[in-house]
């Protein structure tokens, strides 16, 4: 669940006048946040206030150098719609004469009815002329410098020195005030970090093929179509704990950063950390995980007995039995770099996190041939009395090395065991080979997404799963050592009714 107030070491975005968004991190509470030409101000002026508030920066407060923030209030921020006249020149009485601050307009009239009366008022005959703006970029500058406020006198004094500005209809003047509004106030409004919004600043303001070009529509129809949902808790009387049926456990395959998991996670309500005090074991300002010498998940030890045996006590695994999501990789190490907006840190995940007990990550090698991978080879075991003798250093590193073979046997014999509820691929591999060695590993009646940047991949996907290959697939199966064949490259008996969606955005 999402905290109300802004917190430290979390991301946040800023929507700055604009209409573009900065994401900063408020790491340390002295840090300084610079959104550019609209300023800077300190982290800790935002910790601790609530979100989706508008704030001004303001240069000095208090005759200090340091600048602060302002909440802007509702009626500042509507005073534009409020205060507008919606009468229309139709609505002016026939002797009445249009005026603009005491002077005769010299706009030209063009379209009127049957009695003459005014019906719309244009500018054609005026010409956009850029000496109109007879301030220079070095008085706005000065002024930017002098300045004290928001920006709101910069901008009034901007109107006022346009020397046509009388000549503007109302709705170029209303299109004139915007345009300065969003170069030179300084506000910006505070949103927490969610997936659409990610999904959504990705695609516009950063590299769009990084995430395939996943827009937050398209998130929304993977989670609707792959039921992905949370579960709840089953105790072991109730389930075959040997398959893991319904559980809540699901596969991906994520080419698109961390964007696919963070939503997969987002639906499961495992993506935000909980938002609680800091105690013993969690992540302090300063970004350091501190030591905890009481951590069982982290401390492998020997039993001790009196007669030692090469053994090892075993561990309770540290990951959930449900609303897990397990992540196949073709990499030495999976690329989840969006989870750090998200405070989630794949190389070195905080125990604290949700993420940590409840995302399970192995290669492809791992997955189809576990005894060629070196992390799947069971480290030899060294008795006591030789440990004793090695040096602290030396027995840290078989340790780690014991704890790493325990954690990676447990994730790729879990996924090997199949079960899974659900699958969803966005991916630029191979979509045939993918399914091929997924598919059974999913529990009956359980839903398979793939997404595609261009429908073509698709296509040829929903052909190998057709009821014609169904048939012919029936009437005639070939040898399972065989599969696959160049007629039949899966099973098309395992999937059933394939259909093809295409999104498209209508831009208004």
């Amino acid at each position: 669940m999402q905290p109300e107030l802004v917190q430290s070491n979390t991301y946040v975005v800023l929507r700055l006048p604009s209409g573009s968004h900065t994401t900063p991190e408020l790491k340390l509470l002295s840090s300084l946040i610079s959104l550019g030409k609209y300023g800077s101000f300190q982290a800790n002026f935002l910790i601790g206030r609530p979100y989706h508030y508008t704030y001004e920066i303001l240069d000095q407060v208090d005759n200090n150098t340091r600048s602060g923030l302002r909440i802007v209030t509702p009626p500042e921020l509507y005073a534009d719609i409020q205060d507008e006249d919606v009468s229309t020149p139709a609505e002016l009485d026939d002797d009445e004469q249009i005026t603009n601050d005491g002077r005769e307009s010299r706009a030209q009239f063009e379209v009127v009815d049957q009695k003459g009366q005014v019906l719309l008022r244009t500018n054609r005959n005026i010409v956009d002329d850029a000496r109109s703006q007879t301030m220079t970029m070095e008085e706005i500058e000065m002024l930017k410098a002098k300045g004290k406020g928001s920006g709101r006198d910069l901008i009034a004094k901007i109107l006022d020195s346009h020397s046509a500005l009388d000549q503007k209809t109302a709705f170029a003047l209303a299109k004139y005030t915007l345009r300065k509004t969003k170069k030179y106030l300084r506000r910006f409004t505070v949103l927490p970090m969610d997936v659409p919004l990610l999904a959504r600043w990705m695609l516009a303001e950063k590299d769009a093929s990084k995430t395939m070009e996943l827009r937050e529509e398209t998130l929304a129809l993977i989670g609707s179509w792959s039921n992905i949902h949370f579960t709840p808790s089953q105790s072991a009387g109730h389930l075959d704990q040997s398959r893991y049926f319904g559980q809540g456990r699901w596969l991906i395959i994520d080419e698109t950063g961390g964007l696919l998991v963070a939503a997969a996670a987002e639906k499961l309500g495992v993506l935000h950390p909980p938002n609680a005090p800091k105690t013993k074991g969690t992540t302090t300002d300063s970004g350091k995980q501190p030591l905890d010498q009481n951590d069982d998940d982290d401390q492998l030890q020997p039993e001790q007995t009196d007669k030692w045996e090469p053994k090892f006590t075993k561990r309770k695994s540290h990951f959930a039995d449900s609303n897990t999501v397990t992540l196949i990789h073709a990499n030495s190490q999976p690329n989840l770099s969006l989870l750090r907006y998200f405070n989630f840190d794949a190389a070195n995940p905080s125990p604290s996190h949700p993420l940590s007990h409840h995302l399970k990550t192995l290669s492809w090698l791992q997955l189809l041939h576990p005894q060629d991978d070196n992390a799947y080879t069971e480290p030899e075991i060294i008795p006591l009395e030789v440990l004793q003798t090695w040096k602290s250093g030396k027995r840290s590193n078989y340790h780690r090395k014991r704890r790493r073979w325990e954690r990676t046997t447990s994730i790729v014999s879990d996924a090997r065991a199949g079960g899974f509820d659900g699958l969803i691929i966005a991916s630029f591999m191979n979509l045939t080979t993918i399914l091929h060695q997924l598919v059974p590993l999913l529990q009956g009646a359980a839903q398979v997404v793939v997404y595609s940047p261009s429908i073509e991949p698709l296509v040829e996907l929903a052909d190998y799963y057709s009821t014609a290959r169904r048939v012919a697939y029936l009437n005639d199966p070939p040898v399972p050592e065989a599969m696959p064949t160049d007629d039949f490259p899966v099973n098309p008996t395992l999937l059933l009714a394939p259909t093809v969606q295409t999104i498209r955005r209508i831009r208004l």
